[in-house]
């Protein structure tokens, strides 16, 4: 990367993200990362105390004695990052930094890494934290009579555990600033609540051989789709490569003999897949005509997300070397089809009164063949929990109906954070935004799972909002952080807590 201090103010904030991403941070395996944050303030003389589930605080103390006239402040991000890679992108997460580099985009500086997520998400919340632990310290920033905690929780990305099992002594205050918000022009202060649940179909199978011995391996592909956020881009119409797979399944199944040996696709819960193959076996007789009428399909499909997906890729090809010959009985082949083509997949519904929020959502987010059975992992979400219950009844109907034999789980659950449009913080931060940049900010509730939801429940007399720079791409290699934006949040950050003090 370039001399940071091309990168703009602050530059401790630009120094302590390029430390972060030579951090391993992959959800459950933040230890590393926690630990390097307890070094730093140590060293620079501040308190830090670990909760029972590896939640960590930076105790910063108000300079002034008595308790009265001290406020509490808690600024908060999480430590983990979702860890997404190119499939043709060698990288190990648990051990190799990140390859960042800096791309312009009509006249734009972005920071990105190569073929992988660049943890913005929500490295930026620590670096911001961490930078503001270091003026403090150095004298450059006062906050006199604020007593801050700078709060690191664990594992958000899978299931938002370090919020939901917090001590619920570990921080106290008044105010709640969290940084894992996206856009730099809106403040969020509600979210959606969320359900991710695991689907397990009874996996029976027959040799290929046994049915036709003219039968050959073929590889269907379905790569280079923008993929992001189950929640925050669920509503852009972007294809999610496991229904697109499921629906040339389902229509070759229909109009061929064809038999199905695996699926695998996607790899996290709160990301739309962006990848899948499948492997099928047909008569080798009939290799053109399906090649043929695979190319149609793909035309179709490709209109669907014209401009939406430019680098959507589709292959169909035969396999050489291939000596797994186990295929689906057909009985479960066809009543599995029917059930990945039938299910519902993007938004449900949306909101009667905010114009664009979307209210109820399904995302079908990964599948992987197993000797004994096929899983599959969805994920929904809802501001309101009578919703989100009505969409997984539904789901489970359909399962039921499919005449499937399964095992259903369910996974991680999280509330809603119910938008307070009048609280105080939200108030004094509009203000401070219009003073600083003489624009009016944007209040929003969003579709995405947020901490705030599980900390308004836990600390019910705490005001919350969320900000944060501009990130685009999160939750997938195209993740990009835009370098301007992160002075603004600066600012307005600084001049926050100094108009709290």
């Amino acid at each position: 990367m370039e001399n940071l201090k091309n990168l703009g103010e602050p530059l401790e904030f630009w120094h302590y993200f390029y430390q972060i991403t030579k951090i391993p941070r992959c959800s459950a395996h933040e230890d590393q990362m926690r630990e390097y944050i307890k070094k730093e303030a140590e060293k620079l003389g501040f308190q830090t105390e670990v909760d029972q589930v590896k939640n960590i605080v930076v105790r910063i103390p108000s300079k002034i004695g008595s308790n009265s006239g001290r406020l509490g402040v808690v600024l908060q991000s999480h430590m983990d990052m979702v860890c997404e890679k190119n499939e043709d992108v060698i990288h190990d997460f648990s051990k190799d930094p990140l390859k960042l580099k800096i791309v312009e985009i009509e006249g734009e500086r972005w920071l990105t890494a190569e073929g992988t997520t660049l943890g913005a998400d929500n490295g930026v919340g620590i670096a911001y934290q961490l930078a503001i632990m270091k003026k403090i310290h150095d004298g450059s920033l006062n906050f006199d009579s604020i007593d801050l905690d700078l709060l690191f929780t664990v594992d958000e990305e899978r299931g938002l555990t370090g919020a939901s099992q917090i001590s619920k002594d570990l921080i106290k205050g008044k105010y709640l600033l969290n940084l894992d918000s996206e856009e730099d022009d809106r403040f969020t202060i509600g979210c959606a609540g969320g359900r991710t649940f695991t689907v397990k179909i009874k996996r029976e199978k027959t040799k290929s051989k046994s049915i036709d011995a003219n039968l050959t391996p073929i590889k269907i592909s379905v790569t280079g789709l923008v993929g992001g956020h189950s929640g925050g881009d669920i509503h852009k119409g972007r294809g999610n490569a496991l229904k697109i797979v499921a629906q040339i399944l389902w229509k070759l199944n229909k109009k061929y003999k064809v038999y199905l040996n695996s699926l695998k696709g996607g790899n996290l819960s709160n990301a739309i897949p962006r990848e899948c193959r499948a492997i099928i076996f047909i008569n080798k007789n009939e290799f053109s005509e399906i090649d043929s009428y695979i190319k149609k399909l793909k035309l179709n499909i490709q209109k669907l997300y014209n401009e939406i997906e430019p680098n959507f890729k589709f292959s169909f090809e035969e396999l050489d070397a291939f000596t797994d010959d186990l295929v689906l009985i057909k009985e479960i082949q066809d009543k599995l089809l029917n059930l990945l083509y039938l299910m519902p997949n993007g938004p449900i519904s949306l909101h009667p009164t905010s114009k664009g929020l979307v209210h109820t959502s399904s995302n079908l987010a990964s599948i992987k063949t197993h000797e004994n059975f096929i899983e599959f992992q969805i994920s929904q979400r809802s501001l309101v929990q009578y919703s989100k219950d009505v969409i997984h009844e539904k789901f489970t109907t359909l399962l039921k109906m499919s005449g499937l034999e399964f095992n259903k789980n369910i996974d991680t659950e999280y509330p809603s954070w119910p938008p307070d449009f009048e609280s105080k913080i939200t108030s004094i931060s509009k203000s401070v935004y219009k003073e600083l940049f003489d624009e009016e900010v944007i209040i929003q509730a969003i579709h995405a799972g947020l901490e705030c939801s599980y900390f308004s429940h836990h600390f019910p007399e705490m005001e919350m909002i969320s900000f944060g720079p501009d990130v685009l791409g999160g939750h997938s290699p195209d993740e990009r952080l835009k370098i301007r934006s992160v002075e603004k949040v600066w600012k307005f950050l600084v001049t926050l807590l100094k108009n709290l003090d």
